[in-house]
C-alpha cells in the first residue's frame, strides 16, 4: 500500500495509463483525459507551482466548480509540497480572505472572472500571495495567469526537482487542508496527512470489495480493467467529494465525469450512469419530490399499479440490504417495472447509492427503497478523513449509518457522544492547538460532537449534534433533527427548523416544497403561485395544520410542536441560512427570523 498521495497517484497513472481518468463536456460533447495525460498535467502543474514560488507547507487556495483543472491544481499543489485548501464557490471576498490568509496561500487558483474579482479585492491584504491562476479566461494583470500560461511555467523547473521534493514526503506529513463549513464562527482548518488519505481509501475499498467483485464478475474493477464511472458535482472543497472524485478512482482505476452544473445534474446522470453515487439528503429529497410530482399526474389505474410495484420494490430492497434472497416476484418487478424509473434517473447501473453529510428523513429512505433504490448511509466528518462508518449491500439497516471501517474503532462515551479512533483520524487543526486538544483526547479518540448509539451488531445510529440538543425550560433534552425529520416527512414540507432551547415548548419554522406547489395548490383549491403566496394562504395553512397535528400524534408530549410558521422563501447557502453542505446555521436562522419566532411565544 502506498504511503503518500503522490505514490498512490503515480501507481494509478502507471496501472491505468490508457484508461480514461476524467470526462468533461465541451460544446455539447464529452471529452476524455487519460490517466497518462492526467499524470503529465499534474506533473506540469506541480512544476508550475514551484516556478511561482510554492514551497513545502505553503497554502494554495482553490475556488471554482468541479472540473479537471480543479483536481489537477489540487494534485499539482500537493506534488509541489503545497497544502491545497478549497473554498466554497458561495464564499464572499472576506471569506476567501480568511481562508487564504489563514493557510498562508502563495497562489490562488480561481475558476473565472467572478471569483477572480474576489481575490483582486483582497490581494493587498494577502502579502504572501504571489500569483492568481485562472482555470478559464484571461486577465491583463501581470500577476494573473491563464491556465495555459500557468502550465507553460513548468518549463522553468526540471521534472527532477519536482520528483526530488515529492520523494521527501513522509506518511505523516500534511497532504492538504479541509476547511469546515462553519455552522458557527470562522471555519477551522482540518489537517489531513498522506497516511489519513491513503489509509482511508484502502480501508473503504477493502470493505466494499465483496460487493464490487459480485458486480464485476468476480474481479475488482482495477483487476479486470472494467470501466468504473462516477459523477462529480458536490463541492470539491468538501472531504466527501474529494474522496469520490480524487482518491477512490486512484484505487479503482475509475473515470470521473464532471457534471456541467448542479442544476444540470438531472440531465447528466442518465448520460453517465454512475456505478457509485453520493447524494446529500437535499439531493435525494429533490429527486423524491420530482418523482412524486410525476406520480401525482398518473391515472387512478396507474396509481394502483405503482403502489403494487412499490410494495415489491420495498421487499426487494430490504432483502438486498440484509444480504438475503429476494422473492422471485419482488425481484422481477424491481428489475423490469421499476427498472424503467431507475434508467430515467441514470441510476440503473448504480451498485451503491450513498447518502451522507446530514441526517436523512425516514420517509425519504422508505421512498427510495420502494422504487428499488436502497440508500446506503455513511457517516463521517472532515476530521475522520471522510467516512468513519459505511452501509452496503448485505450490511445495512435502514436508519443506521453502518459499521466502522475495518481497522478503526468506534465507541459511545458516557454522555452519548460518538468517539472514533484509527488511521483516518486527522492530525489536528492548523494553528489551533486548543481546539485540537478539545477534539482528540490523550488516548487518540476523536470526539465527534455527535450523539449516537451502537447496536449489538455494531451499527451506528446518530440521534443529534451534541451542541444542538434543545434543553427546554422544563429541563427536557430534545434532539431537534429527529423532530425535523418527522416534519419533513409531510409531503408538502421541504425544510423544517425546530426552536425551543430554554423555552416552555417547541415551535417550528417550515418551508413548503416548491416542486410540489402547483399540484398542491390545484388539489387544495388555492390560487397561490409561489412560496410567499402559499405561506399566507389559509388553505395551505389549514392543510399544514392537519399534517402537523398528525405528526404530533406520533411524538412524545415534550417533542410536539405547539406553534409553527410558514416562511415565504427557502433557506439556502446563498442567503446564509445553510452551509454549502446544506446543514442548518441555527444561529443565523434564529437571528434572521427572530420576530417570527418571538411571535410564536407571545404569552408563554
Amino acid at each position: 500500500m502506498s504511503e503518500t498521495v503522490v505514490q498512490m497517484f503515480e501507481s494509478a497513472v502507471n496501472n491505468f495509463a490508457s484508461m480514461p481518468a476524467m470526462k468533461y463536456k465541451t460544446h455539447g460533447q464529452w471529452e476524455a483525459i487519460s490517466w497518462r495525460e492526467y499524470g503529465d498535467l499534474t506533473e506540469r502543474a506541480g512544476r508550475a507551482f514551484m516556478a511561482l514560488g510554492v514551497a513545502p507547507g505553503d497554502g494554495v487556495s482553490i475556488i471554482g466548480y468541479n472540473c479537471p483543472q480543479w483536481v489537477i491544481a489540487m494534485m499539482g499543489a500537493g506534488y509541489a509540497g503545497g497544502w491545497p485548501a478549497g473554498i466554497y464557490t458561495t464564499s464572499s471576498a472576506e471569506q476567501c480572505h480568511y481562508i487564504s490568509d489563514h493557510c498562508e496561500a502563495t497562489v490562488a487558483v480561481v475558476e473565472n472572472r467572478e471569483h477572480l474579482q474576489k481575490f483582486l479585492e483582497i490581494r493587498e491584504r494577502l502579502p504572501r500571495l504571489k500569483a492568481i491562476v485562472m482555470m478559464f479566461g484571461h486577465h491583463p494583470d501581470d500577476d494573473v495567469y491563464s491556465w495555459e500560461e500557468f502550465l507553460d511555467l513548468a518549463d522553468k523547473v526540471p521534472v527532477e526537482e519536482l520528483k526530488a521534493r515529492a520523494a521527501k514526503f513522509k506518511a505523516d506529513d500534511v497532504a492538504g487542508l479541509i476547511y469546515t463549513s462553519g455552522t458557527t464562527g470562522n471555519p477551522k482548518a482540518v489537517m489531513l496527512t498522506h497516511r489519513n488519505v491513503t489509509w482511508t481509501a484502502k480501508q473503504m475499498l477493502d470493505q466494499l470489495a465483496p460487493v464490487l467483485r459480485q458486480a464485476f464478475g468476480g474481479k475488482l474493477p482495477q483487476e479486470s480493467r472494467a470501466g468504473f464511472d462516477l459523477i462529480s458535482y458536490l463541492p470539491l472543497c468538501h472531504v466527501a467529494e474529494q474522496g469520490m472524485t480524487v482518491f477512490v478512482p486512484m484505487v479503482l482505476g475509475g473515470t470521473v465525469w464532471f457534471a456541467e452544473s448542479i442544476d444540470q445534474l438531472g440531465d447528466n446522470l442518465p448520460e453517465v450512469r454512475p456505478h457509485f453515487f453520493l447524494g446529500v439528503p437535499r439531493v435525494w429529497e429533490k429527486i423524491q419530490a420530482k418523482m412524486l410530482a410525476i406520480g401525482a399526474q398518473a391515472s387512478p389505474t396507474q396509481k394502483k399499479l405503482i403502489a403494487w410495484a412499490k410494495k415489491h420494490g420495498a421487499i426487494h430492497s430490504a432483502a438486498v440490504q440484509a444480504g438475503t434472497k429476494s422473492p422471485l416476484m419482488s425481484r422481477l418487478v424491481t428489475e423490469k417495472l421499476l427498472g424503467k424509473a431507475r434508467q430515467k434517473l441514470g441510476l440503473d447501473r448504480c451498485i451503491l447509492q450513498f447518502t451522507g453529510a446530514a441526517p436523512i428523513a425516514p420517509d425519504t429512505l422508505d421512498y427510495f427503497a420502494s422504487v428499488g433504490i436502497p440508500l446506503y448511509e455513511v457517516y463521517g466528518m472532515s476530521e475522520s478523513s471522510g467516512p468513519a462508518t459505511a452501509s452496503y449491500p448485505g450490511m445495512a439497516k435502514p436508519g443506521k449509518a453502518g459499521v466502522a471501517l475495518k481497522g478503526a474503532e468506534l465507541k459511545i462515551a458516557e454522555d452519548g457522544e460518538v468517539l472514533m479512533r484509527g488511521g483516518h483520524v486527522f492530525s489536528g487543526y492548523y494553528k489551533n492547538e486548543q481546539a485540537t486538544a478539545e477534539t482528540i483526547d490523550a488516548d487518540g479518540w476523536l470526539h465527534s460532537g455527535d450523539i449516537g448509539t451502537i447496536d449489538a451488531d455494531g451499527f451506528l445510529q446518530i440521534t443529534d449534534r451534541k451542541k444542538e440538543l434543545i434543553i427546554t425550560a422544563g429541563g427536557e433534552n430534545i434532539a431537534p433533527q429527529m423532530v425535523e425529520g418527522q416534519l419533513k416527512s409531510i409531503p408538502l414540507v421541504d425544510q423544517a427548523v425546530v426552536i425551543g432551547d430554554r423555552r416552555k415548548y417547541l415551535t417550528a419554522l417550515l418551508v413548503l416544497d416548491e416542486e410540489s406547489l402547483a399540484s398542491a395548490a390545484e388539489t387544495l383549491g388555492s390560487s397561490a403561485g409561489n412560496l410567499r403566496e402559499a405561506s399566507q394562504c389559509e388553505k395551505f395553512r389549514q392543510h399544514i395544520e392537519a399534517e402537523v397535528n398528525r405528526i404530533n400524534g406520533q411524538l412524545a408530549r415534550v417533542q410536539t410542536i405547539k406553534h409553527w410558521t410558514l416562511l415565504p422563501e427557502a433557506l439556502t447557502p446563498e442567503t446564509g441560512e445553510l452551509t454549502p453542505t446544506m446543514k442548518l446555521k441555527r444561529r443565523i436562522i434564529n437571528e434572521k427570523y427572530a420576530d417570527q419566532i418571538e411571535a410564536m411565544y407571545v404569552g408563554a
